[in-house]
C-alpha cells in the first residue's frame, strides 16, 4: 500500500454518475495493485458546477465550475487524486496537476431521448439542451426545433421531459450506461452526432509532483483513451474554444495512428466546418493545428466564437 496509515482519498464531484464513475476507478485500483476495498476512500466534494443549475454553464464559468473545488482540495490536500468526466475538464489546465490516468473509454455517442430519429419529432419541435453542441447539432438537423436549457442530473433531465416540458433530449451514451440505462433512448450515429471532445472518457488527476500516486495510476492508464483524448483536448487548444462555442470531435486508433474528426458549427446550425486528418500518437502539435485549419475556413462570424 502507499499510505500505510491511512486510505488514499479519491475526490469526485457528488452527482450519482460521478460517484459510478469513482467507484469505477477505485475499483481499477484495486484490482491492479491488490489492495483491499478499504484502501481508497470517496471523497464527494460538491462543486459551483452541481449547485447553479438555471443557468447555462457558458455563463457562469464555464467547465472551472465543475473541477475548482476539486482543485482546492487536491492542493489542500484534503484528498490524493480526483476523478474527472474528461469532457468536463477545462482544456489548459494548471501546472500544479497532472492527468495521470484514464479508464477505457465507454460508448461516445449522444442518445436521442423521446424519439428513436429527429424525422420522427412534430414540427417545431422544443428539444432539451444545455450543451451548445448538441444544439448546433439539432438546429442543423431540425431548423424548426426550439432549443430550451436542460440543466441537472441524467435522473433530473429525465422526469423533466418525463413531464412533458420538451419533446425531447439528447444524453451521452457512456452515462447512461454507468448508471445502469442501457436502454434508454437511441444512439446517434457519429456521422449524425459528432460528439464532444473527451465524451464517454474518465480522467484521474493528481498533483504532478506527486510522484508516487503518478505511479500508482499509471497501472490502470488505458493507452489507447489517453492518446485519443489528448489529442481531442489539443485540438480544443487549437480552437480556444469555451463552453459558448459548438465543438466536436472524435479521435479513433487506426493501426499505429490516430484517425481525427472534427467540426465546428454555427448556433443555428446553417454553417458547419470540417476537418479530418490522421496523426502519430502523440502529436498534439498536428491536433491544434486541425483546431486552426477549421478557424483559418470559418466565416467571420463562426470565428468570432472562438476569440477572446
Amino acid at each position: 500500500m502507499l499510505f500505510t496509515h491511512r486510505p488514499l482519498r479519491l475526490g469526485t464531484r457528488g452527482s450519482p454518475l460521478a460517484l459510478a464513475q469513482a467507484r469505477m476507478a477505485a475499483q481499477a485500483l484495486v484490482d491492479a495493485h491488490g489492495w483491499t476495498d478499504t484502501a481508497i476512500e470517496i471523497v464527494p466534494v460538491q462543486t459551483s458546477g452541481d449547485r447553479i443549475q438555471d443557468r447555462a454553464l457558458a455563463d457562469i464559468g464555464g467547465k472551472a465550475l465543475w473541477t475548482k473545488e476539486l482543485d482546492r482540495a487536491l492542493g489542500a490536500g484534503e484528498i490524493d487524486f480526483a476523478v474527472h468526466s474528461m469532457k468536463d475538464v477545462e482544456t489548459i489546465r494548471p501546472d500544479a496537476f497532472r492527468i495521470a490516468a484514464m479508464l477505457p473509454r465507454a460508448d461516445m455517442r449522444d442518445r436521442l431521448i423521446g424519439a428513436e430519429t429527429f424525422g420522427d419529432l412534430p414540427a417545431h419541435p422544443l428539444i432539451g439542451t444545455s450543451s451548445p453542441r448538441r444544439a448546433a447539432q439539432v438546429m442543423r438537423l431540425r431548423p424548426d426545433a426550439t432549443i430550451t436549457l436542460f440543466r441537472g442530473n441524467v435522473a433530473t433531465r429525465l422526469a423533466k421531459l418525463a413531464a412533458g416540458e420538451v419533446h425531447a433530449t439528447l444524453l451521452a451514451a457512456a452515462g447512461l450506461d454507468r448508471l445502469d440505462q442501457q436502454g434508454i433512448g437511441v444512439a446517434m450515429p457519429v456521422e449524425t452526432m459528432l460528439p464532444a471532445p473527451s465524451q464517454g472518457a474518465v480522467g484521474i488527476e493528481t498533483l504532478a509532483g506527486n510522484d508516487t500516486v503518478v505511479e500508482a495510476l499509471a497501472a490502470i492508464n488505458d493507452r489507447d483513451t489517453f492518446d485519443c483524448v489528448m489529442l481531442e483536448r489539443a485540438l480544443l487548444k487549437g480552437l480556444g474554444g469555451t463552453c459558448h462555442s459548438p465543438i466536436a470531435a472524435l479521435a479513433v486508433i487506426e493501426g499505429d495512428r490516430l484517425f481525427l474528426r472534427a467540426e465546428i458549427i454555427s448556433p443555428d446550425g446553417g454553417e458547419t466546418v470540417r476537418e479530418e486528418t490522421r496523426l502519430a500518437r502523440g502529436d498534439l502539435h498536428g491536433g491544434e493545428a486541425v483546431g486552426q485549419a477549421l478557424l483559418d475556413r470559418a466565416s467571420p462570424t463562426l470565428r468570432t466564437l472562438f476569440e477572446g
